[in-house]
């Protein structure tokens, strides 16, 4: 009995000390230079790897991207590394999922309505996903090394959960954006750290992407 209460008492003492030491971190999206307000600012999302430690990595989880309507759900995905990632079609049709990732292809091949494939993400790195069928269709996963990370929001803002006390680099990535943002060490305090107002960068003049064999989609065959 007293070797339970014990371990009750602490670990009560440890969650105490997490919620303590724990923090959210903020920040905000805003659009570069001297934009009208009317340009939609593009998805982006922001991480924080700690410059000490390790990290208090979670296990591999399952996500998914939903292909519906011609387009992924959603558009963009981020996902800690070892993650497996389904690809359900709810289409009444084919698609055919492709990437490129890290420079290494992966082609789902072609599968039909009410299936689905997976792809492991087993190393760090931005991986564009497209459909070799549907030109238009285009979705991004982020396989972090850190769990804390966040996607802003349809409001433009960045918020991250129980991150301990500390320095960290913060890294962001805007989608469409010229070249990536240089990291920036900062520092998290306890209860609330607001990282203020996070800029868009300067916008990439946009290009049609290749299929999966590096050529153009042929306009000739209809898209179903």
């Amino acid at each position: 009995m007293k070797t339970l209460l014990y371990a009750i008492c602490l670990w009560g003492m440890l969650f105490s000390a997490r919620l303590v030491t724990a923090a959210e971190v903020t920040a905000r999206l805003v659009q570069s230079g001297n934009g009208n307000g009317k340009e939609r600012i593009p998805p982006a999302a922001i991480w924080l790897k700690p410059l000490q430690g390790k990290v208090d990595f979670p296990p591999s989880s399952n996500f998914t991207l939903l292909q519906k309507n011609k387009m992924f759900h959603p558009h963009l995905l981020v996902v800690p590394v070892g993650s497996t990632v389904s690809f359900p079609n709810a289409d009444p049709f084919f698609h055919n999922v492709f990437s490129m990732f890290d420079g290494r292809r992966f082609d789902l091949g072609l599968y039909e309505a009410g299936s689905t494939r997976t792809v492991a993400f087993t190393r760090e790195g931005i991986s564009y996903i497209f459909c070799n069928i549907h030109p238009d269709m285009s979705a991004v996963v982020l396989s972090l090394v850190t769990p804390y990370y966040a996607v802003a929001d349809a409001s433009n803002n960045f918020h991250i959960a129980d991150v301990p006390e500390g320095d960290y680099e913060l890294h962001a990535w805007v989608e469409g954006r010229r070249g990536e943002k240089p990291p920036r060490r900062i520092h998290v305090s306890q209860g609330s750290t607001n990282l203020g107002d996070i800029e868009t960068g300067q916008r990439e003049e946009p290009q049609n992407h290749l299929n999966k064999f590096g050529k153009p989609y042929d306009a000739s065959h209809p898209s179903y």
